[in-house]
């Protein structure tokens, strides 16, 4: 599969289990992540990278909790715990994700004024990450996602690259969820609407 990179999404420490936003079951993915690596053209990491003063962490908002919805100038924002803080133990990669064969990793989620779910950009849906540009010069046409979250980055990621022209799989069996007020059920149906393959669920 020469043509198809495998786009492995926020596969980090405070994700999964014992983290500061941990996902139920982020760390049963690993495996069968680290399996399915040999298979393609390009692997790709994405690597949540926040620094300490994030507008997205509700301990900057005063009197705001987390989940808690705001309005940010570049539209709704869920206010979240702090996460994957720049350098820190929980912005690592979990440790048995094999990190070896990536090509590249994207981090996204650096500026502070703005949150970043997708791997293809900013939440402004504009600013772009630069990796749109680099699967283009590498002719990588078909794009298949595992990771973490599913209803959040690996929604927003998958959706931003089917709109892109790209041929998108995501992997359910190889993401796991938020699930925060009916957000899986959307982001499957969003995804499905985009043109999105789900597979594996």
């Amino acid at each position: 599969m020469k043509d198809t990179a495998l786009i492995v999404i926020d596969v980090q420490n405070d994700f999964c289990p014992g983290g500061a936003l941990a996902v139920p079951g982020g760390d049963e993915i690993v495996p069968g992540i680290n399996a399915l690596m040999t298979d393609f053209g390009a692997v790709i990491l994405t690597q949540d990278w926040h620094p300490a003063d994030h507008s997205s962490f509700a301990s900057n908002h005063p009197g705001k909790q987390p989940f808690e919805m705001i309005e940010m100038p570049y539209g709704p924002q869920v206010l979240w715990p702090d996460h994957c803080i720049q350098g820190s133990d929980g912005a690592d990669f979990h440790p048995d994700l094999d990190t070896i064969p990536a090509d590249l990793v994207i981090r996204k989620g650096f500026r502070p004024g703005i949150d970043s779910y997708s791997a293809f950009f900013e939440n402004d849906h504009a600013t772009p990450t630069g990796l749109h540009g680099y699967l283009q010069e590498r002719a990588l046409k078909r794009l298949v996602m595992a990771g973490l979250a599913t209803d959040f980055c690996v929604n927003f990621s998958a959706v931003d690259a089917a709109k892109l022209g790209y041929d998108v799989t995501v992997r359910l069996d190889l993401c796991r969820a938020i699930d925060l007020d009916g957000s899986l059920d959307a982001a499957l149906e969003g995804m499905h609407e985009a043109g999105v393959r789900l597979e594996g669920g």
